[in-house]
C-alpha cells in the first residue's frame, strides 16, 4: 500500500511540474526590474529636459500597467520619449510591445499617446516632432505580451515526451496492484473475509496495512465458521472441533471467544458472527 501511495504522489508531482499555458509572461518577470526600468525612462526624460535634480516619484503598478510620476513640471519631446522607451524596454526585455499614454496631472486628460505592437517592427509614430509644453505629466505604460503563433502554440501546449514518465509510473502501479491480487489468489493459506484477508498459517487478520493477531483458538474458531459460512454451527460441534479433548471448559468459554472475534472483525460491517439462540453461531458475509 505504501508503494501505491508513493507512485500516486509521484504522478501528482509530475502533473504539477508540467508547464502551464495559463501563466502570463509577466508573472515570471522580476517586478523590481520593471519598476527600475520605468524609473530609468523617467530619469532619461528629465535629463532630456535639462533637469538633473528633480525626482522620479515611486512607480504605481496596476495589473500590467505602470505609471511614472514626477516631482516637478517638465517639457518633453515625443521623439525622445519614443526612442527612450523603445531602447530601455527592448534592452531590459520587458515586453514585446507596449502602449504609452501621457496624461495631465490635474485632469487626467490624455495629451499624447501611441502604441508599439512589436519592438522589432517599429512603425512611424505620429506627432513625434511636436514638443509638449512645460507642465505636470504622468506617463502610463501598458506592457503587451503576444501569444505564440498557432502552429508554435500547439507544439508548446503539450510535449509527448512528458508521457514517458507518466506511462512508466502507471504501468508500475498496475503491476503492483496485479501482483498483490495474484499473491492473494494463489496463496492457499490466505482466505478472503470481506475487506479482511485471513492468514490462517500465521493466525492473522489483514486489512490494508493493519494486521490483527489471533490466538490459535481464535484462528481455529474463525476457520471453522468460515468453512460453514452462512450456515449455523451448533455449540457442541464448535466446542468439540475447536477445544476437543484438551481439557475442561465452562459453558461461557465459547461466548468469550466469539466476543473477541467480533471485536477484531468490527472494522468491516459486512462480516458478522450471528448468535442463533439456543443452537449455535454462524458467520455471515455480505458481498
Amino acid at each position: 500500500m505504501k508503494m501505491i501511495r508513493s507512485v500516486t504522489v509521484s504522478l501528482m508531482l509530475i502533473f504539477l511540474m508540467l508547464p502551464s499555458e495559463n501563466i502570463s509572461a509577466l508573472s515570471a518577470l522580476d517586478e523590481k526590474q520593471v519598476e527600475f526600468s520605468m524609473r530609468k525612462i523617467g530619469h532619461e526624460l528629465l535629463l532630456s529636459a535639462a533637469d538633473s535634480t528633480s525626482r522620479v516619484m515611486p512607480i504605481i503598478k496596476d495589473s500590467n500597467q505602470y505609471i511614472i510620476q514626477f516631482e516637478n513640471d517638465f517639457e518633453f519631446n515625443p521623439d525622445i520619449l519614443v526612442n527612450t522607451a523603445n531602447n530601455i524596454i527592448k534592452a531590459d526585455n520587458l515586453a514585446e510591445g507596449y502602449v504609452v499614454e501621457v496624461l495631465q496631472c490635474d485632469s487626467d486628460e490624455v495629451i499624447y499617446s501611441y502604441k508599439i505592437d512589436d519592438l522589432k517592427e517599429v512603425e512611424d509614430i505620429p506627432c513625434v516632432t511636436r514638443n509638449q509644453p512645460n507642465s505636470c505629466y504622468t506617463i502610463k505604460f501598458t506592457l503587451i505580451h503576444h501569444t505564440e503563433e498557432a502552429s508554435e502554440t500547439e507544439e508548446t501546449k503539450f510535449n509527448p515526451l512528458y508521457l514517458i514518465p507518466i506511462l512508466w509510473l502507471l504501468f508500475l502501479l498496475i503491476y503492483i496492484i496485479r501482483r498483490r491480487k495474484n499473491k492473494t489468489k494463489t496463496d492457499p493459506n490466505m482466505i478472503s473475509l470481506g475487506k479482511y484477508h485471513f492468514d490462517q498459517r500465521n493466525a492473522t487478520l489483514i486489512m490494508e496495512e493493519q494486521r490483527i493477531e489471533l490466538t490459535n483458538k481464535e484462528a481455529d474458531l474463525l476457520l471453522l465458521l468460515h468453512e460453514t459460512v452462512n450456515t449455523t454451527v451448533e455449540r457442541e460441534v464448535i466446542l468439540n472441533k475447536v477445544w476437543g479433548d484438551e481439557g475442561d471448559y465452562i459453558g461461557r468459554t465459547l461466548d468469550v471467544f466469539i466476543s473477541k472475534l467480533r471485536k477484531k472483525l468490527e472494522a468491516d460491517p459486512d462480516v458478522k458472527i450471528v448468535n442463533v439462540r439456543g443452537v449455535g453461531y454462524k458467520l455471515t458475509i455480505n458481498s
